[in-house]
């Protein structure tokens, strides 16, 4: 009974993949690609969006799934306290822009208050060393279309104005992802957080 108890317990710590992203004090790999913003499409820059502020850069796996939908609710209902902290959000995914307007403008999820970038090749989330897993053939999205492109790891940055990772949160459910990084922004604004 004890040895069948550690090979379930070895095999469950060895199947959890480990976040591995890039550090705290690093700085942030450019990012300038097409996004969704309230179901329009734009250009967005990394680099415009931090002379606002710190931005929050979260990479989830896909558009209408369990934990993103939760995830990207949450934060759409925090925003006004991001912004508050002086702090914009940007989610990044494996989606194409299609996906990702209706995403975007669905009230339900991030219901037009900030943008979604299409990472469609993956590059933006691999320049943050973020995992990314290949497409799983036959799997759906909560509104039962099949889920056609790759899986990014679920992983958040908190960056500072001139562009270096203060915070990465990682390892979280959804909810607590996003109140963990509110904390973060919250603290950098008190003057609290140095990296």
């Amino acid at each position: 009974m004890t040895r069948l108890f550690l090979t379930i317990l070895l095999s469950h710590l060895f199947a959890s993949p480990a976040l591995a992203v890039l550090p705290e004090g690093h700085p942030a790999p450019a990012v300038q690609a097409q996004a969704s913003l309230a179901g329009k499409a734009f250009n967005y820059s990394l680099k415009e969006a931090l002379r606002k502020g710190p931005v929050v850069v979260y990479f989830f796996p896909s558009a209408y799934t369990g934990g993103c939908n939760i995830q990207a609710h949450s934060f759409a209902v925090d925003y006004d306290k991001f912004a508050a902290a002086g702090a914009t959000i940007v989610g990044v995914s494996l989606d194409g822009i299609e996906r990702l307007n209706a995403f975007s403008a669905d009230p339900q999820y991030c219901a037009g208050k900030f943008p979604v970038v299409a990472d469609v090749d993956g590059k933006i989330a691999k320049a943050f060393d973020v995992a990314v897993r290949d497409p799983s053939p036959g799997k759906t999205d909560t509104r039962g279309d099949e889920i056609t492109h790759g899986f990014a790891e679920r992983a958040t940055f908190v960056i500072t104005p001139d562009g270096k990772i203060a915070a990465t949160v990682g390892g979280l459910k959804p909810k607590e992802n996003v109140a963990k990084a509110l904390d973060i922004v919250q603290q950098l604004k008190a003057g609290r957080k140095a990296i």
